[in-house]
């Protein structure tokens, strides 16, 4: 078997690079593991840029009779992206947004994120109609895969109903574009059989009274268990019922390299409110009088689902008092104009006036609260996957019953809980469509777990299917844990009806088999996913992968999640001693992909629903390996002035070479040491900042104005401009001036150049030392402040994250995007600028949660700002721009593209902006120099001094 890989990957090189194809044990196992609780290694994973690289690889896997699978974002639940022999993963190459002239469709490729596509219809108040809980992660590739729907999307709204035309690839590697006309003209020659088969099959189903009334009760509810059998009674053209047929397929029947969706209206205003109600009974008699009334959705949520989230910040307190029998409704209603939304708010109000609540009904329209509301819900699943006892997996299941039935169901399914000594499953879900998930951690360690579990699936079955004759899957798809039980929901000649289509659609069976139809009864119980005990801080992963769109190596090695599916491995190798040669490989092998590789920006905390920093495992890896560094790393802490001293010396003399031997040559001497010395030499690039000049204080112009502490960074106070930056005057200069026309009067902290924040050292694993450094710099900050008294600026966002967490409580530190909107605006007169400039926004601004504020101040200083949606960290990480470059060009890798039009780039790192000019041709600076150039001071008594400010400042966050 593992000679016909290597002959198939070899034939694949015909017209892939190497990089392309992925064989080594580490990244198979990285790049094969989803969201689900099953694993399979593939043999290989291809990651082709284009439609026609798919078309040529499934040809070739056809010809072979080598199985594939498509992968995009991994999120799925149920085992539907995971494969033994060939992932099919799609990268950068897959994510084109169109929109048309009036925003009533759009279209996408399977790689654009589901949240990236809302994002830009949001502008003419307009979305997709599928909305998942995981829609800022998924991919449109799956979302379509799996017809998702979600909270608001109902039936109406689905993949499946709002489809208008679709681009796919089939088994046999023949294209289609459903929504031109010469290529299915083409089709028609080239697969009339298909194309008249399938007309047999809906006029056969059409004309089969009993099938098709089937059918059609079926899809009264959600339901996305086996194929969408309703293609073939809502469609007579082939073409029709063929694309209807790829929603939910799950991949099995082909590929959708493009689809295109009929977009749905957003409407601006929205409303929500969390009801209490006394008992379950109650809460889905006011689910059946809300369908009535015009809810945009209702979500229901037991009593042990809100004593999961009880603790979360904005959860009101009560809730920790409420009785067993408590539920409660998260409900929403939307409307384009305001005076509607109150008279829908009314309406909704009035609906359940007769029924008891625990207490009074309060809808909000402020997006804060309910944006935390939401927030909570869609946090569910991984928030209790997070509590679980280490070594179980957290599980997902996916129903729908009849919502007139709702209440008896959920007392039904609780009772089954119990029988199976599931005690803490909890039941939450969609609840105007009668969709319910439910939720339960499971071990897999033995035997009579297992049998449990399989008892606990088979009891679930017979419930939905023979008592309510609901769905088995609502909307997460068939997948791998719910094919056995097909046929069980179906019936036996809806179930052969899918095989014949499967069948028509790929004889060879190569895409994705066994998912979503499998006649083993067992497989749901097969290849079962280990989650061992790796380490503390990672170890209530449940790798849902919602952490990989935001990290700045998820396409140069491993994203957070992957990381922690290898260290998994290793620890669970170093436990069970199994396979030595193995663990070796794997450790070596993660010392660049795992470690060196990783930014340790800690953006993965601000999308992984648990907040699992995975940059904090990293740096605890790096501190293990450098302990023989670490008396080092003291001895430079306790002489950082000497530290400055060598740094300027060194930009100095770097740019002295730069000036002597001219950009080209300095390039290519530069390139050619780093290759001879193994990287050893750092990275150069016509980016790299000149010396700054030593800071000096200023005189006191002023006695009687208002003081603030100005603490540059280490970059600022070492690193001036490029040699070929337009500007070239030191951001601690510019600062200095922007502060003296607001009128303030600069103190500097004694023995500046020995401070630092200590995240040079904590970024490599030298916590000691960092600590050591915070330490040393809030004494002097405690000091220069007059123990607080007075604000401090930190101009430089990654040392403003780590001092605020690192220094005395009594210092009031501003990173400079705080200090500006808080301090700067009102005493500044602002003429915008007219042209446009692009803004990168760091991983710490993001992490302190200054984004708005930051986006406000540049909106302010120019008429037009660009936002490059695909960068998140731009992964120069400290030094790592330097030591190891390739992990700053891949996370900027689409920044020129995205940032071309603009005139100079703004950010509030200095180590970041070499990195940015580098990567996009423009030049980026600091946000200060962009105030300072289009500000002029503001003379005026009613300013309020920064004294008067900070008291109301800290009694606004007390």
């Amino acid at each position: 078997m593992k000679q016909a890989y290597q002959q198939f990957k070899q034939q694949l090189l015909a017209f892939l690079t190497d990089s392309q194809i992925i064989s080594d044990p580490l990244r198979t196992l990285a790049y094969g593991t989803d969201a689900s609780f099953y694993r399979l290694i593939p043999q290989l994973v291809v990651r082709p840029e284009s439609e026609a690289d798919v078309a040529r690889i499934v040809k070739l896997a056809n010809r072979h009779k080598i199985p594939v699978t498509f992968r995009a974002a991994g999120t799925s639940l149920s085992g539907q992206a995971i494969t033994d022999s060939v992932l099919i993963q799609l990268r950068d190459g897959w994510k084109a947004i169109s929109i048309n002239e009036d925003a009533s469709q759009i279209s996408l490729q399977p790689g654009v994120i589901g949240g990236h596509a809302n994002k830009h219809l949001a502008p003419f108040n307009k979305k997709i109609g599928p909305d998942p809980a995981s829609i800022n992660s998924a991919m449109i590739g799956g979302i379509a895969a799996n017809n998702a729907s979600g909270m608001c999307c109902g039936t109406a709204q689905n993949s499946y109903r709002t489809l208008n035309r679709m681009k796919l690839v089939l088994a046999d590697g023949t294209k289609l574009d459903t929504g031109n006309a010469e290529s299915i003209r083409h089709f028609k020659q080239t697969h009339k059989g298909l194309l008249d088969a399938l007309a047999s099959l809906a006029q056969q189903t059409q004309c089969n009274e009993p099938l098709r009334q089937r059918i059609e009760h079926k899809y009264r509810l959600k339901n996305t268990t086996g194929y969408a059998l309703n293609a073939l009674v809502d469609y007579q053209d082939p073409i029709d019922i063929m694309q209807h047929l790829m929603i939910g397929s799950e991949g099995t029947l082909g590929f959708i390299s493009e689809i295109t969706y009929n977009t749905v209206d957003e409407h601006p205003n929205k409303a929500s409110a969390l009801i209490f109600f006394p008992t379950v009974r109650t809460t889905c008699e006011a689910v059946a009088l809300l369908k009535q009334t015009p809810v945009s959705a209702v979500e229901m949520i037991d009593r042990a689902s809100l004593r999961s989230i009880e603790n979360k910040p904005g959860m009101p307190e009560f809730i920790k008092t409420l009785p067993n029998d408590v539920a409660a409704l998260l409900v929403e209603t939307r409307s384009s104009c305001k005076e509607h939304l109150q008279q829908q708010v009314d309406s909704i109000t009035a609906s359940i006036a007769a029924l008891e609540t625990v207490q009074p009904v309060k809808f909000t329209t402020d997006p804060a609260e309910y944006s935390q509301y939401w927030a909570i819900r869609k946090g569910l699943f991984p928030a209790v996957g997070a509590v679980r006892k280490t070594g179980t997996t957290v599980i997902i299941e996916d129903v729908a019953f009849p919502v007139p039935q709702l209440a008896e169901a959920v007392h039904d399914l609780h009772e089954i809980f119990i029988k199976w000594e599931y005690h803490e499953a909890l039941i939450f879900g969609h609840a105007l469509e009668g969709n319910l998930h439910f939720l339960f951690t499971q071990s897999f360690d033995n035997p009579a777990e297992l049998k449990r579990y399989e008892g606990l699936m088979d009891d679930v079955a017979t419930l939905v299917v023979d008592k309510y004759d609901g769905s088995l899957k609502a909307e997460h798809g068939t997948g791998r844990n719910m094919a056995p039980y097909v046929e069980k929901e179906w019936g036996a000649e809806a179930y052969n009806l899918m095989w014949e289509i499967k069948e028509l659609f790929d004889p060879n069976n190569i895409l994705n088999p066994g998912v979503l139809l499998n006649r083993n009864p067992q497989v749901h119980l097969e290849n079962l996913k280990p989650l061992p005990a790796a380490e503390a801080l990672v170890d209530k992963c449940i790798e849902c992968g919602f952490c990989e769109s935001t990290c700045p190596s998820r396409d140069l090695t491993l994203s957070p999640r992957q990381r922690i599916v290898i260290w998994r491995e290793i620890a669970r190798l170093e436990a069970s001693q199994e396979d030595p040669e193995r663990l070796k490989e794997l450790r070596k092998e993660y010392l660049y992909q795992g470690i060196d590789t990783c930014a340790a920006c800690g953006l993965c905390s601000t999308t992984c629903p648990v907040e699992i920093n995975t940059g904090d495992l990293t740096r605890l890896l790096r501190s293990r390996n450098n302990q023989r560094h670490a008396k080092l790393a003291q001895w430079l802490a306790e002489h950082y002035g000497g530290v400055m001293n060598a740094s300027r010396v060194a930009f100095k003399g770097a740019d002295l070479a730069h000036a002597v031997f001219g950009t080209k040559v300095m390039g290519a001497l530069t390139k050619t040491s780093r290759k001879l010395s193994g990287g050893r030499v750092q990275q150069w690039t016509p980016s790299m900042p000149k010396a700054a000049a030593k800071i000096v204080s200023p005189s006191v112009m002023n006695p009687d104005a208002p003081k603030v502490v100005y603490l540059p960074s280490c970059a600022s106070r070492s690193m001036g401009p490029a040699r070929g930056d337009e500007e070239q005057t030191p951001l601690a200069e510019k600062t200095e001036n922007l502060l003296r026309k607001a009128g303030f009067q600069i103190i500097y902290p004694d023995n500046l150049d020995q401070l630092c924040c200590g995240m040079p050292f904590q970024s490599k694993g030298m916590f000691d030392a960092a600590d050591y450094k915070a330490t040393e710099t809030s004494n002097m900050l405690l000091k220069a402040s007059n123990n607080g008294e007075y604000p401090v600026l930190s101009d430089t966002s990654p040392c403003s994250l780590r001092l605020k967490g690192n220094v005395d409580q009594r210092i009031n530190l501003f990173d400079s995007v705080e200090f500006i909107h808080e301090f700067l605006l009102d005493r500044l007169v602002i003429t915008p600028a007219e042209e446009t400039v692009a803004l990168h926004i760091t991983c710490s601004s993001t992490r302190m949660g200054v984004t708005d504020k930051l986006q406000t101040i540049v909106e302010r200083c120019v008429t037009d700002v660009v936002i490059p949606e695909q960068i998140t960290c731009c992964g120069f990480a400290g030094d790592k721009g330097f030591s190891t470059p390739e992990l700053n060009e891949s996370a900027l890798r689409t920044l020129k593209a995205d940032v071309e039009g603009c005139s100079t780039g703004y950010s509030t790192s200095r180590t970041c902006e070499i990195g940015l000019s580098h990567h996009s041709g423009i030049d980026y600076k600091s946000i200060i120099y962009l105030l300072d150039r289009v500000s002029q001071p503001k003379l005026s008594e009613q300013n309020t001094t920064p004294e008067n400010r900070l008291i109301q400042h800290n009694t606004a966050n007390q």
